[in-house]
């Protein structure tokens, strides 16, 4: 079927047989079966996962002393009433003072009263059986350090397990850290966040220096349960995790990070999974997502903030996980750093809003490139691939990301509400999308587009029809009348 320009920007449907939109088009057919295209990206297959392999064998894992530290044997008594963090801390200072090794949270229930900082070599041993559980009050994580929010500088309220410039450093064990049920923080949501929300980004924007962006007592920013800061060599492994405050896992400006069985079971606001944030060289492999937001997120800071950090998030292989988030696996919205050289292979998307969601704004800036994603099975979602580039700014606009050179294949869903949705500003479409060898077998809605270039089919099959060819869907200002 030959697409033809004329008189509306957007398609929203299925493949009616006569398309009104502005737009240069090119062939797109439909048929019992469709020859592999011939393009650079089936070619570089092989060498793209190839690659891939090689970011897997560059991971350093950290260099932890073969020793342990038995919280016991610092005064720590297990139950609610008594605080186990002073006996905690004591054997971290103990452990990093003999040149590292293992702080063992022993079977039982452990309180703590605050938050948790980690020392280089250090390897915080969550035993099985154990139930690390942090205090429910906001003001025992205080005073305020060093850390990002949603992609901008601030001082404000500790993550729960915070470590600030360490090397060599891990969270194992197979037991349960919680960040309380009833957490003061999981009512900072909303309108009580907003205005510090909005001041933060305006600072950011403004070019404020990152330490006069205090937000402690009296305001309204919620932590993460577990941060990185400069961090480089961290082993995550297989724990649990409940009750996050905000964000549950989060990497940022981390080289060398491996994140391996863990399960995240946490389904208050914004509780993404895991979120690599201007990060390089990071494997998660072989973890269960339950999430109240993304399960995987990757991401590289906030508007001029971001941009002026200039740090991308790069070499990253995801693979083999079981994803039930809120949405699946996510790029961005806080990208303006840069995302690039990420692979997803290999995973189970089960059920929510969008299996695969890119975002950006007209603030952010930035370009997200060389994205491979493979080899996935599908569940039921809302939308399979939404791209969603065209956010307003709320802040001047002027930086329109970039989002380029993204494969998808070997994609086997069952049911769809949309396929693909993509919405990009005109001055910087969705550029170099290919779709190849995609089986949906229930499907409501195959396209809504918005400024697109190079959108390629390739043995894509939506219920009884196969799709091929590619596809330009560009504005081209109004109409002739």
């Amino acid at each position: 079927m030959l697409l033809h320009p004329d008189s509306t920007s957007r398609v929203r449907s299925g493949f009616p047989r006569n398309l009104r939109l502005r737009a240069c088009a090119t062939l797109v057919c439909f048929a019992a079966g469709c020859s592999p295209l011939a393009s650079a990206s089936t070619s570089d297959t092989a060498t793209d996962w190839a690659r891939a392999d090689e970011i897997v064998a560059s991971i350093k894992l950290p260099d932890i002393p073969a020793r342990d530290y038995v919280i016991t044997d610092f005064g720590a008594r297990a139950g609610q009433t008594d605080d186990a963090r002073p006996a905690i801390l004591a054997a971290i200072k103990k452990a990093s003072a003999d040149g590292g090794g293992r702080v063992v949270i022993p079977k039982g229930t452990w309180r703590s009263d605050g938050p948790i900082h980690l020392a280089s070599r250090i390897d915080l041993h969550v035993a099985e059986g154990a139930i690390l559980r942090f205090s429910p009050e906001a003001r025992h994580y205080l005073p305020a350090v060093l850390t990002r929010w949603e992609g901008t500088e601030l001082y404000s309220y500790s993550p729960l397990i915070y470590a600030f410039e360490v090397t060599d450093v891990a969270i194992t064990g197979k037991g349960l850290i919680d960040g309380h049920e009833k957490s003061e923080f999981h009512g900072w949501t909303g309108d009580r966040q907003r205005r510090d929300m909005d001041r933060l980004r305006r600072m950011g924007v403004d070019g404020t220096p990152a330490a006069k962006r205090i937000f402690a007592e009296g305001t309204y920013l919620r932590p993460p349960l577990i941060q990185f800061f400069r961090a480089e060599r961290v082993l995550l492994a297989d724990y649990t995790l409940h009750h996050s405050p905000f964000w549950v896992n989060h990497l940022v400006y981390t080289d060398h990070a491996t994140v391996r069985g863990i399960r995240v079971d946490s389904h208050h606001a914004n509780n993404d999974g895991i979120d690599v944030d201007s990060s390089r060289h990071v494997l998660i492999e072989h973890c269960w997502f339950r999430t109240g937001d993304d399960s995987v997120v990757v991401k590289s800071g906030r508007d001029r903030d971001g941009r002026e950090v200039g740090r991308p998030s790069e070499y990253v292989v995801i693979r083999h996980n079981d994803m039930g988030g809120e949405d699946g696996i996510a790029l961005g919205s806080e990208m303006s750093g840069g995302i690039r050289h990420v692979y997803f292979t290999d995973n189970i998307l089960r059920k929510g809003l969008s299996a695969i969601r890119f975002k950006a704004n007209l603030d952010r800036g930035g370009t997200v490139e060389h994205i491979r994603v493979r080899n996935m099975t599908v569940e039921s979602f809302d939308t399979l691939f939404w791209f969603q580039l065209d956010y307003p700014g709320l802040l001047g606009g002027g930086h329109p990301a970039r989002y380029r050179d993204i494969v998808f294949e070997n994609f086997t869903v069952e049911r769809a509400g949309t396929f693909f949705e993509a919405h990009a500003p005109a001055e910087a479409p969705l550029q170099d999308v290919t779709l190849r060898n995609i089986t949906v077998s229930t499907l409501e809605k195959p396209l809504v587009l918005e400024n697109v270039r190079g959108l390629t089919f390739d043995r894509v099959t939506l219920g009884t029809q196969t799709v091929c060819g590619r596809l330009d869907w560009l504005h081209r200002g109004p109409a002739a009348e």
